[in-house]
């Protein structure tokens, strides 16, 4: 569309402005789009936290499921945030979203354990290098006796064995311990099929920590621990994420605009609710960029919608070109062909290839489960969407 053809002037200072930190005092910008800013800056989930912190400081382990964006990562900040458990706990959290094999996994825990601990004095990391014995070597120091991760993948010769030593580190860990693994599903694509039986064993016998196995594909989560035939069949609570309520949401856009002085009419958020389906992210990512736009004592509007998202798009649109460069042309079809449709189903019938004008059934067959892998759609029972919605617009209304 001609509309996405033209960034407005007033998005041209845009970059010079967004300028806000993750400090709860200074931040600039009180819609943050990463991390987790404090409480101020999360939005409700009052029920949630409190099923989530219930649960774990009473000795469960909680598989928590949604779909991606939709907050999960920060709703376990939240919750490692309150008192009763950031007072009384060692909370670590490690995104294996990009993880390819069991010592990737390894690697991301044994960091982010040990970059979790630094802060929190010599006898917190002390005990964790000091069961490390097969990858020692790793770990250098600096002129303070600072530690610091310094191995590749390649440096950890035998994960099992790591991982036995990470494991032994948090039983006997000098406070109780909680681990998020994010993405969790990602084991299952590492072709081994001894270490969801190997994580289960480790976990079962954990007693001084419990475990939050957090996934964003609801079919994978669900055969991992609903299915008897799998090792951790009954061994968690299944908590799933619903959206934000729309209710809550524009209050807590309505709030954080006065509180900076500046006015939103209430039909913004639910314009936004309402086109992104309430996916968090999408609807946070562009009520920052509203609230860039809008001056102090001056009024946001529903017409402002369409130049921020302009600007956000065409921000982008260098990478989505690059991605679409690299796709092969079966693939590129396919996936302009199920942004067309927005929410897509019956690939392989006669009507979806003919209104796309698809080469074939066997192209789709082979194109779909590529696209699939590669987390550029999702399919939700047999459901099929493009899984970024500004690269969805982009394809639709830019590259269509």
């Amino acid at each position: 569309m001609e509309k996405y053809l033209h960034i407005s002037k007033k998005s041209s200072n845009f970059a010079a402005n967004l300028n806000f930190f993750h400090m709860e005092t200074n931040i600039l910008n009180p819609f943050v789009t990463t991390g987790y800013a404090g409480a101020k800056y999360f939005c409700d989930r009052e029920q949630e936290t409190e099923d989530l912190t219930r649960m774990l400081t009473n000795g469960n382990n909680v598989a928590l499921i949604s779909p991606r964006r939709y907050g999960k990562t920060n709703l376990i900040r939240h919750c490692f945030a309150q008192p009763v458990i950031a007072d009384n706990y060692y909370t670590f959290i490690i995104d294996i979203y990009s993880t390819k094999s069991v010592a990737d996994m390894v690697h991301r825990l044994g960091l982010s354990i040990l970059e979790t601990l630094k802060p929190k004095g010599r006898k917190a990391w002390e005990k964790f290098i000091a069961v490390l014995a097969s990858v020692r070597q790793g770990i250098s120091y600096d002129a303070t006796g600072t530690p610091s991760w310094m191995m590749s993948i390649g440096d950890i010769a035998t994960p099992t064995t790591t991982l036995e030593e990470i494991f032994s580190y948090l039983e006997q860990a000098d406070k109780p311990c909680i681990v998020a693994i994010d993405e969790f599903q990602q084991i299952a694509h590492y072709g081994d099929e001894r270490i969801e039986a190997t994580l289960r064993t480790y976990v079962q016998y954990c007693t001084n920590t419990h475990f939050i196995f957090s996934g964003s594909q609801r079919h994978l989560m669900g055969q991992m621990f609903t299915s008897p035939a799998r090792p951790f069949y009954q061994s968690v609570s299944i908590y799933n994420l619903p959206l934000l309520p729309e209710d809550k949401y524009t209050d807590f856009c309505m709030r954080l605009f006065e509180e900076r002085d500046k006015q939103l009419s209430a039909d913004v958020p639910h314009a936004l609710y309402e086109r992104f389906e309430g996916i968090t992210y999408y609807m946070q990512r562009i009520m920052n960029e509203l609230f860039a736009r809008t001056a102090s004592n001056g009024l946001c509007t529903i017409d402002d919608i369409e130049p921020a998202l302009t600007y956000i798009i065409l921000n982008a649109a260098p990478t989505y070109e690059d991605l679409m460069y690299q796709l092969p042309e079966k693939q590129s079809l396919v996936l302009r062909a199920i942004a067309r449709d927005g929410k897509a189903r019956n690939l392989t019938s006669g009507a979806f290839i003919k209104r796309h004008g698809l080469l074939s059934v066997s192209s789709v067959k082979s194109a779909v489960p590529a696209l699939l892998d590669k987390g550029l759609i999702t399919n939700e029972k047999g459901t099929y969407q493009v899984y970024d919605k500004f690269f969805e617009i982009w394809l639709v209304e830019v590259n269509g």
